[in-house]
């Protein structure tokens, strides 16, 4: 069974530093692109930034270019987020997903839809 946790999630002030970690099992971590996502309530599922396999490819949402960084550990089984300069509009509950990729560079897809595997969350909220 396949389980992906976040953590790292919590309260911090504008201009602060938060670092989103996500562990996964169940599954050859390798063989999957992954992706970070955040929602508030009322609206869709947003993309943040994914990664492929490789940890080569890392495109970014506009929103975040320049301050956030997403990265992985394919012996540890962990894809991170460092946040760095949040802003209220960053105050969200941020997901991890999985996308099987038999491509080792493909880039993981963009829209939440085409992910097999997600976590439950994790709340960040970005005081102002």
């Amino acid at each position: 069974q396949v389980h992906l946790v976040e953590s790292g999630g919590g309260l911090v002030q504008a201009g602060g530093s938060l670092r989103l970690s996500c562990a996964a099992s169940g599954l050859t971590f390798s063989n999957y692109g992954m992706g970070w996502f955040r929602q508030t309530p009322g609206k869709e599922r947003e993309f943040v930034a994914t990664i492929d396999r490789s940890g080569r490819n890392t495109p970014y949402a506009d929103s975040v270019r320049g301050r956030f960084t997403i990265s992985r550990d394919n012996a540890k089984n962990t894809v991170n987020l460092q946040m760095n300069s949040l802003k209220p509009e960053d105050t969200a509950v941020y997901y991890c997903a999985a996308d099987f990729a038999s491509d080792y560079y493909a880039y993981p897809p963009w829209n939440s839809h085409d992910y097999e595997y997600w976590g439950q969350g994790t709340q960040v909220t970005v005081s102002s």
